[in-house]
């Protein structure tokens, strides 16, 4: 399955032209499907987006995100599932009707979305006996913007560590003990339905860093060709090659035509992008909000590219043989690729097997190979795009031949 997320700097036409790049999805043949949480998709598309597809057009559907149901109802559950360790803190029950959606609740039912749709699985219907898989071929999902829509992509990693800290599964092992634990305490143990619920978390959110990081999963860029957009998309790739992602291509929104005021402007930015090796697709402005499934068409915007886009190379270089010694001296070099980022913005710590690395606004922590947690970290520099970071084996773990 081909999986389109589309971001952009907030006002450069995002919905529409994730709407557009459906649209030419499905024209080209493919089964599509369109998510967007934005509800001006509703004066694009001409229908208001819901919980469960609408058809919009042969071969392409659209479905909304609906945070407020999705956080009422998770919350709720959670509670019910929790109960027992909740009663134990005395903790007072919540009821539906005094829930309000806090920030966030956007982001995690846009997931549960990408779930459903895109693994083929209801969150909803874990006892299901069947996966009937997505009943589409193209997916494209209608992001935050900017820094916000990274920030979302790289959530199911982040929170997949945290309850692994929180619930390691090598505390579930006990799992047989706490009825005994609990009659010699006298209260009760956690219950049984927390590590269930956390092992079923982290399954979803397994499958959605799997189609994350698929070969068939790409991002499109929608920006303006403007200076500050030029400097936007600079840090969007920086964060987009931290976060082991593929981007496909940029589109271009509202390109003028020559004779406009500013196309001089808007050319220069234009070749700087293509300087940059990504693809541009320039989208001409139609000179008026577009509107309905004839003005999408008009803005031409090339379906999903066909074959997979390859992934930024994370090569691991021995350089040990450099230096004529194989037994513990010399360095291995881990390459990290940062296309555009700025030395003054990047920063890197170790933390037992895990590698913390910063980059201007994103952050991501990184699981050594285990060739690299027997060594030390010596050095780091940024060259040609890739953050080089240097590693000496530590003699007392390093095995000698």
């Amino acid at each position: 399955m081909r999986t389109v997320l589309v971001t952009g700097p907030g006002g450069a036409g995002r919905t529409t032209l994730a709407a557009a790049t459906a649209l030419a999805a499905a024209r080209a043949g493919s089964r599509t499907l369109l998510i967007t949480p934005d509800r001006s998709a509703a004066a694009v598309l001409g229908v208001r987006p819901g919980r469960t597809p609408v058809e919009v057009a042969p071969l392409l559907g659209v479905v909304g995100t609906d945070p407020d149901h999705g956080f009422r109802s998770g919350l709720l559950t959670l509670q019910e599932r929790a109960g027992t360790a909740l009663a134990l803190l005395g903790a007072a029950p919540l009821e539906d009707g005094e829930l309000t959606t806090l920030p966030g609740a956007g982001e995690l039912a846009l997931l549960s979305a990408l779930h459903r749709h895109g693994v083929g699985e209801d969150p909803a219907r874990p006892d299901a006996d069947e996966d009937t898989g997505p009943a589409h071929e193209t997916l494209v999902v209608d992001l935050p913007a900017g820094d916000a829509a990274l920030a979302l992509l790289v959530l199911p990693e982040q929170l997949r560590r945290y309850l692994g800290r929180l619930l390691p599964a090598r505390r579930q092992a006990a799992r047989a003990l706490r009825p005994v634990l609990g009659r010699l305490a006298g209260v009760p143990m956690p219950a049984e339905d927390l590590y269930t619920l956390a092992a079923r978390a982290d399954t979803t959110l397994a499958a959605v860093e799997d189609l994350l990081r698929a070969p068939g999963t790409t991002v499109r860029y929608v920006a303006e060709p403007t200076p500050a957009a030029a400097d936007a998309l600079r840090v969007h790739r920086t964060g987009t090659a931290l976060y082991d992602l593929r981007p496909e291509a940029v589109l271009a929104n509202r390109v003028q035509p020559e004779q406009a005021p500013g196309a001089a402007q808007q050319d220069k930015v234009l070749a700087e992008w293509r300087a940059e090796v990504l693809p541009v697709h320039p989208v001409r402005h139609l000179g008026h909000d577009p509107r309905g499934l004839d003005d999408l068409a008009a803005l031409q915007v090339p379906p999903p590219a066909a074959l997979p886009v390859e992934a930024l190379p994370w090569p691991l270089l021995d350089r040990r043989e450099d230096s004529g010694d194989n037994d513990g001296g010399g360095c291995l070099e881990w390459w990290i690729p940062l296309p555009g980022a700025v030395r003054e913005e990047l920063d890197l710590f170790r933390l037992d097997d895990e590698l913390v690395v910063t980059a201007g606004p994103f952050r991501r922590v990184l699981i050594l190979p285990s060739a690299l947690r027997r060594c030390s970290v010596t050095g780091a520099a940024l060259r040609e795009g890739a953050l080089r970071v240097r590693f000496t084996p530590d003699p007392a773990l390093w095995p000698r031949r």
